[in-house]
């Protein structure tokens, strides 16, 4: 189960997933770029927050993705089921509690934090169509975690290839006004990216119909609510929810400081945003993988090796991450040319550029070790850490956008003072704390 050949194995399918989901996020950025700074600087802001409310779904998805792994470790697959049968239920009745909160508060909570006219208006442009992908992407984030969680993730790639090529034809198409279409700017970024969602569910329920044993993992069998379910899910997902939903909010705290710096600021940070999320890609999927590996480790009663699997990985992210910090923190203005052509802020970019490149070997490490405090299914553990450490992380930023402005690059490098407070407190808790003794 731990070695290299099955953590690529598992892994492969997952990093594939990962690079076509994030040609979604490039595309939009480096589209939006050729229209202006406004659209690139709104589309961060509408992006971060619409990400942000789906990892309340996604976080629920973990705690499945986590019991489904034990499960799948103790070959009880017909529990499996059960599982995946009402985290789908739970996850489509959540997106339409969220759609509808969404439909009234996003342009009161916009109005109130942004403070540009034109990049408030931009954003809401964006979410007023991009809030629909709630209902499609909650429900395609349980097929997810039943996929990685019984570790057969090759329908993933497929899928998000699918995702990734619609995306790119549709924002072409509608951004520009192309093949008769009038141009939509960046509304045509919402709706491509809601009608690719559509589309990639439609063809992940169609594979899991007809490829899938059902009937070995009893999927698709809801006779009735089964709450104790649930609730089994809730205890482990709550504090995945939180902390998911609090981090990825502190980020977009983050961009909202940023725009009070300044369009051109919050555009640079856009362009970082974009390429800090693809050179994630390797360690990302490493991490999940750790994730699903301890957890089905625990299950089959291989606690002792837990910490020399994190180990493991952390070395191999280390080793697959270093030559693409190498080649951006010497190439920044190749990179940036992606997003836009604008020479001055081209230049403007290139110095968050390099603090990206180097805060992602940070990443590369320290995120291994704090998926798998995740996988251990001690995710109140994992909650703590993740909001003492967003404490210092969001005191940094405000302290360097408002209480003592100083440069973008600046602001940016709190991504040290992430990575090094959560893989501190992560490994200190797996070398010392009481998850050996956790049972679900």
């Amino acid at each position: 189960m731990t070695s290299n050949k099955n953590i690529f194995k598992i892994s492969y399918p997952i990093l594939l997933t990962l690079i076509s989901q994030n040609i979604i996020n490039v595309t939009n950025t480096a589209f939006l770029g050729r229209l202006g700074e406004v659209e690139l600087g709104a589309s961060a802001i509408g992006g971060v927050f619409y990400f942000a409310i789906f990892m309340i779904g996604f976080g629920f998805s973990q705690g499945a993705q986590i019991l489904i792994g034990r499960r799948n470790g103790e070959h009880n697959y017909k529990q499996i089921g059960a599982i995946f049968n009402n985290a789908l239920l739970f996850n489509l009745l959540l997106s339409i509690f969220i759609f509808a909160i969404s439909l009234k508060g996003v342009p009161i909570l916009m109005k109130y934090m942004v403070s540009s006219d034109s990049v408030y208006k931009s954003t809401i442009a964006y979410l007023d169509w991009r809030i629909y992908g709630y209902f499609f992407a909650f429900i395609n984030a349980i097929f997810r975690a039943f996929y990685v969680g019984v570790t057969q993730t090759r329908i993933l790639t497929t899928s998000a290839i699918l995702m990734a090529i619609t995306n790119i034809a549709l924002d072409y198409t509608l951004i520009f006004g192309k093949f008769g279409f009038a141009p939509l700017g960046i509304e045509g970024a919402g709706i491509s990216s809601v009608i690719a969602e559509i589309i990639t569910l439609i063809y992940v329920i169609l594979y899991t119909v007809f490829k899938v044993d059902l009937k070995q993992y009893a999927l698709f069998q809801i006779r009735k609510v089964e709450i104790k379910t649930v609730l089994q899910i809730l205890e482990l997902s709550i504090f995945i929810m939180f902390q998911y939903f609090i981090s990825i909010s502190t980020w977009f705290m983050f961009f909202i400081f940023i725009e009070h710096m300044g369009e051109r600021q919050l555009a640079v940070s856009n362009i970082g945003r974009s390429l800090y999320i693809l050179l994630m890609i390797p360690a990302s999927a490493l991490a999940t993988t750790v994730n699903t590996l301890v957890s089905n480790l625990i299950g089959a009663g291989r606690k002792e090796d837990v910490i020399p699997l994190i180990n493991k990985v952390a070395f191999i992210s280390f080793v697959i991450v270093l030559p693409f910090m190498i080649f951006t923190f010497v190439f920044p203005e190749i990179l940036a040319q992606i997003y836009t052509d604008d020479a001055s802020l081209i230049q403007a970019s290139i110095s968050v550029i390099k603090i990206i490149s180097v805060a992602n070997l940070f990443f590369a490490l320290f995120f291994i070790i704090f998926n798998g405090v995740s996988g251990t299914g001690n995710t109140r553990t994992a909650f703590l850490i993740e909001v003492v450490t967003l404490f210092f992380y969001i005191s940094y930023v405000y302290y360097t956008t408002i209480v003592n402005p100083s440069t973008v690059a600046v602001v940016w490098m709190s991504e040290f003072v992430y990575w090094i407070l959560i893989g501190g407190l992560g490994y200190g808790y797996l070398l010392k704390g009481n998850w050996r003794k956790k049972e679900l």
